[in-house]
């Protein structure tokens, strides 16, 4: 014998119809109960708007983008750096794993910039912007460690324990400025 399911309501036949008054209206359905009042409203696509304090400038091109983020006071970019994407504004400090290949003091540019942007304009790279478009430098402040971690291995019923210590190390870097060229030659 099949175990008795529970009743399933459909769109039509809540329980508390019987209890409450029951009133569709435009906005959605409502319905009382006990001295409740509930709204149950249907799914609407509202359309974004921008901040009241913007001028909703469309660029027409990719120079005319540049521009406009070039115009605003704060951008950023999405570069990647040793493999792995982050997210810069001037004068960040960045912690990355460790880079063998550079000293203290050495200046390092950018080259794979995914996505330039402000506050309110983006401008992404399919996949990267060419550097001639926008570049960022990047200065190495120092070669750090991190904390110490005690990695622990054990095999059971040997007797077999070691607590091996290790301290990961880093290299910091001071973000320069974000140039975005004036001219855009495509």
């Amino acid at each position: 014998m099949l175990p008795k399911l529970p009743k399933v309501w459909s769109e039509f036949e809540y329980p508390w119809e019987s209890i409450g008054s029951f009133v569709p209206n435009s906005l959605g359905t409502t319905w009382q109960m006990a001295g409740w009042t509930w709204t149950r409203l249907p799914f609407i696509r509202q359309q974004v708007t921008r901040a009241l304090h913007t001028d909703a400038q469309n660029p027409s091109s990719t120079s005319h983008a540049l521009s406009l983020i070039r115009s605003q006071p704060n951008q950023y970019v999405i570069a990647c750096i040793a493999g792995h994407k982050y997210l810069l504004a001037s004068k960040d400090l960045l912690t990355v794993p460790r880079l063998n290949d550079v000293r203290v003091g050495d200046v390092l540019s950018l080259s794979q910039i995914h996505e330039v942007g402000s506050r309110e304009y983006i401008l992404r790279g399919r996949p990267v912007i060419p550097t001639n478009q926008v570049s960022v430098e990047a200065t190495v402040v120092e070669h750090t460690k991190g904390k110490m971690e005690h990695i622990f291995k054990k095999k059971r019923r040997k007797g077999y324990e070691r607590t091996i210590p290790h301290k990961q190390t880093y290299t910091r870097l001071r973000i320069g400025p974000i140039h975005i060229s004036s001219v855009f030659i495509e």
